[in-house]
């Protein structure tokens, strides 16, 4: 099938059944389009719906983000997880608000922190409404599908030429709406699982719809198991306040509100006698996955006389919060289950 095929075909079909109507789909505000596209980084529009809004009315321009702190930020993102992006995305927005004005080229966008060749394509069509081409997981997934690619796609030879093929097919003209059309078409028809092909446009002349291998591409390699870690969870309440740490910028969690954890279990007892922490009031567990291991977390729940309220702060460099305020100032999605479990 020839490229003008393909992009009139998939515009055809996006013209009536795309979507038109995401809060980000504006005209001239590349700012908005950018924080969508780094929302959206592995994590689905569904998601992303409920944080964008807010996150926007907070921070309209990039200027108020570039000017905000970090601690001003970080409840806005809180729940959405992978937290180096809206560092990024904070960072970088400092950088665009000093300059002045948005970057012009995909090469000056990838200067920035966080925003690779694919987001740089779509903050080119999208966000400036000038010629991009976008590689994300829902491109590949079309194309690969459609071409019956087989290869290894995380291998860097071929997903150079995956990144020919989409810019061979990618349009001049109405190039923001083929970069939308072909989004929106792995997002809701070419899904991972049990694609909707009676209702795709592509359906006949697509390769792997023809030998019946829609469901085995893109090539998926052998998941490893998720190694399981556990972890004891400190928590130190006095009246209706609990002791709170924010913890480092980098790594997990990054800059967020976090109970203390301890890894190591005889570690965790030494700490609780050198605190003097006796009165042991309940304990609560949870298991909070990630991408690369699940977490068991068991919460221990001690209460504390307010004497000693000033000392243990210093010796934690803890804060006292209500879980209330501490949920307002950033928790991760562990944390919050962690209070509706000790609540229970």
């Amino acid at each position: 099938m020839s490229q003008f095929s393909f992009a009139d075909a998939l515009l055809s079909w996006f013209d009536i059944h795309g979507r038109h109507d995401l809060p980000w789909q504006v005209v001239d505000d590349p700012y908005k389009v950018w924080v969508s596209e780094i929302m959206l980084q592995q994590t689905q529009v569904k998601t992303v719906l409920q944080y964008f809004q807010r996150f926007i009315e907070r921070f309209p321009t990039v200027e108020d983000l570039g000017q905000a702190s970090w601690n001003d930020v970080a409840p806005y993102w809180a729940g959405l997880g992978y937290y180096a992006r809206a560092r990024n995305l904070h960072k970088a927005a400092g950088i665009v608000a000093r300059q002045g004005h948005f970057p012009s080229t995909r090469e000056e966008w990838m200067e920035l922190p966080g925003i690779g060749p694919s987001t740089a394509g779509a903050l080119m069509s999208l966000g400036l409404r000038q010629y991009g081409v976008i590689m994300d997981g829902n491109v590949k997934r079309v194309l690969a599908r459609f071409f019956a690619i087989e290869d290894d796609l995380s291998k860097p030879v071929h997903e150079r030429a995956m990144w020919q093929l989409a810019e061979r097919l990618c349009p001049v003209e109405r190039n923001h709406d083929y970069t939308q059309a072909i989004m929106d078409l792995g997002a809701t028809i070419c899904t991972p699982k049990k694609p909707l092909c009676l209702y795709c446009p592509m359906q006949q002349p697509c390769k792997a719809h023809q030998q019946g291998l829609e469901t085995e591409l893109p090539f998926k390699k052998a998941k490893k198991p998720v190694p399981v870690k556990s972890a004891q969870v400190l928590l130190i309440q006095s009246h209706d306040q609990w002791l709170w740490q924010q913890r480092p910028n980098s790594g997990l969690w990054g800059g967020l509100w976090c109970l203390p954890i301890i890894e190591d279990a005889a570690e965790f007892e030494q700490l609780c006698q050198s605190l003097g922490l006796k009165k042991l009031l309940h304990r609560a567990a949870i298991s909070h996955s990630f991408t690369h291991f699940t977490w068991q977390l068991e919460a221990l729940c001690f209460e504390l006389d307010a004497d000693q309220q000033e000392h243990l702060a210093i010796e934690l460099n803890g804060t006292w919060l209500t879980p209330q305020k501490a949920t307002a100032m950033g928790l991760p999605t562990a944390m919050k289950k962690l209070i509706s479990a000790v609540n229970l």
